[in-house]
């Protein structure tokens, strides 16, 4: 039953951050767990599809993200920071607030685990300029 309640609350809060996405046509997420840790926070963990020549869309997060590819390869464009070429078996780190965008590279669709956490009460990404 508390599982059934977790994953409910799970797909609420991407359903929200979905809609904070307005530009992301084609991505699938799957939220995996989420767990109110550590205090003042929450944790979300979920796997994000994006399909081949998609991308992201400039967004950030209240809180730190980081992530695993697991298939595919991107370029993590972070403001301020050159530009980062990853693919699978790598993984990232993204500063809480910081405003980025994950595109694909070459014709290949990706793939990545992404592990959230930020501030309770706060929506999981907001849209970035």
């Amino acid at each position: 039953m508390f599982r059934k309640l977790l994953l409910g609350l799970t797909v609420i809060a991407f359903a929200g951050a979905g809609a904070a996405f307005g530009q992301q046509s084609g991505i699938k997420r799957t939220p995996l767990q989420k767990v109110d840790f550590p205090a003042g926070y929450t944790t979300v963990t979920a796997i994000a599809e994006v399909p081949a020549e998609g991308a992201s869309g400039r967004h950030s997060h209240p809180g730190a993200e980081t992530g695993y590819v697991l298939e595919g390869e991107l370029e993590l464009v972070i403001d301020g920071k050159p530009p980062l070429k990853l693919k699978a078996g790598d993984s990232y780190q993204i500063p809480e607030g910081a405003v980025h965008d994950a595109k694909t590279s070459g014709d290949k669709p990706l793939k990545v685990l992404g592990v959230y956490v930020v501030k309770a009460g706060e929506p999981l990404a907001k849209p970035a300029p």
